[in-house]
């Protein structure tokens, strides 16, 4: 029996390289799927007869023509590119890319005719070899949800299982319509949510420079002036304390820049460990300031998901694990993973939420109406829109507060400085 020697990408992305046995390539290629792999390149042993699959694949045919000689190229290639094609592809290009998907196939547009569409005027390298990918793949039998997951760097498990849904309910283009919508509100609170951040980061930035020219630059000055002038009188306790601080920037700021470095890289160690993510997602939450404009965007973000998936066909035990695994704060995963527990367990999803301490009692209250209504879906939805706006105002109430927050502090900063270098001055003069 002939023996094929395959590559393959399992469900999270990582290359698996075999040989097996089959009685041709289309037995290969269905024994790799069954493996729960998808398969991006299928040689035949016996001289390089086989078909590549999948990313890379258009790129070694010439290599597969060559027989034996190409033989290694041809195994080589496909994962090298494979591997190259699946970094991180910016959320607005594929937005655009699922709503013009969309709009070909409401189009009357066959599936594999649009990704050939898209291909010829994708500017993007990496996802102008995806769509490559896809087609040879959707070509070749596989479903587009197959497709998709062969670039879980790409399309995210979301993605993925909302499009298996809209296959198998046959209306994909309704699917990819709601996916590019999803993917629109969700980028517009990131945005939000970013921009209200740059204010106060630029001025702690530049608060930070002008307060490091000065200790180590500016002060130095000051104190060779007060040694020359006062001739070894004592300086005002402030003075003192300012001067002090100076030297210590001055004279040990390599050890000061390191330990920020490494509070930073702590810092992140933390937030990669189940525990310290927890502790950091627990006081996200609790911020006097940012918690409130957190807890509102991660509601919106579940509800959203979550009513975007239910919507689209996926079954609510995988739709809840789903947004358990795309979520990015621990206390509410923790929560989804006991809705996940109540409603396999034929309960409700109140009890869980209401308990994770997260969401307030009118998102609970409204979810519980939807729930016995038969209407979740619309109301997880509905509570999605009304919390785009709580963000909005979140964001605005933010960026008030902080803005006096901040020249306070740099008044109260300059300000002591300059009080501390001038009370010798005046004992100087005064003394003249």
């Amino acid at each position: 029996m002939p023996k094929f020697r395959y590559v393959a990408m399992d469900s999270k992305g990582r290359e698996v390289e075999g040989v097996l046995d089959a009685e041709n390539e289309a037995r290969a290629v269905a024994a790799v799927k069954d493996k729960g792999l998808f398969p991006t390149s299928i040689v035949d042993l016996r001289g390089g007869r086989g078909t590549p699959k999948g990313p890379g694949a258009a790129g070694n045919k010439a290599a597969a023509s060559k027989g034996k000689g190409g033989l290694q190229a041809e195994i080589k290639l496909p994962s090298f590119l494979g591997t190259m094609f699946q970094g991180r592809i910016k959320t607005k290009l594929l937005m655009v890319f699922t709503r013009q998907l969309a709009t070909l196939v409401e189009a009357g547009l066959p599936l594999l005719r649009g990704l050939h569409v898209l291909q010829r005027q994708e500017k993007n390298p990496q996802l102008h070899a995806a769509i490559i990918g896809m087609a040879e793949s959707v070509e070749s039998g596989s479903t587009f949800a197959e497709a998709l997951a062969q670039y879980p760097k790409v399309f995210s498990m979301f993605y993925v299982n909302m499009v298996k849904a809209g296959e198998a309910s046959g209306a994909l283009n309704t699917v990819l319509t709601r996916l590019a919508e999803f993917m629109e509100k969700s980028q517009k609170i990131r945005n939000k949510v970013r921009g209200a951040m740059v204010y106060p980061i630029v001025v702690m930035v530049m608060a930070l420079v002008i307060l490091g020219v000065l200790m180590v630059f500016v002060i130095p000055k000051f104190k060779e002036i007060f040694t020359d002038l006062l001739q070894g009188k004592e300086l005002p306790p402030l003075t003192r304390m300012v001067i002090g601080f100076s030297d210590l920037v001055a004279h040990n700021g390599l050890y000061l820049l390191g330990g920020i470095i490494a509070f930073v890289f702590v810092f992140r160690f933390l937030g990669k460990t189940e525990r310290g993510r927890r502790i950091l997602d627990v006081v996200k939450l609790k911020a006097p300031i940012f918690g409130q404009m957190v807890r509102k965007t991660a509601i919106a973000n579940f509800t959203r998901t979550l009513g975007t998936l239910m919507t689209g066909g996926v079954p609510i035990l995988q739709a809840l694990n789903i947004v358990r695994d795309v979520t990015n704060n621990a206390v509410l995963a923790t929560a989804i993973a006991q809705v996940h527990d109540s409603v396999k367990e034929g309960e409700t999803i109140v009890s869980p939420l209401e308990a994770s301490g997260v969401f307030p009692a009118m998102v609970v209250s409204m979810i519980q109406v939807g729930e016995e209504t038969g209407a979740l879906p619309e109301m997880l939805m509905k509570v999605a829109e009304n919390y785009d706006d709580e963000v909005d105002t979140a964001v605005e109430a933010m960026t008030s507060v902080i803005e006096p927050i901040m020249i306070i502090f740099l008044a109260v900063v300059v300000g002591t400085i300059v009080i501390a270098m001038f009370m010798p001055l005046v004992a100087i003069i005064g003394s003249l």
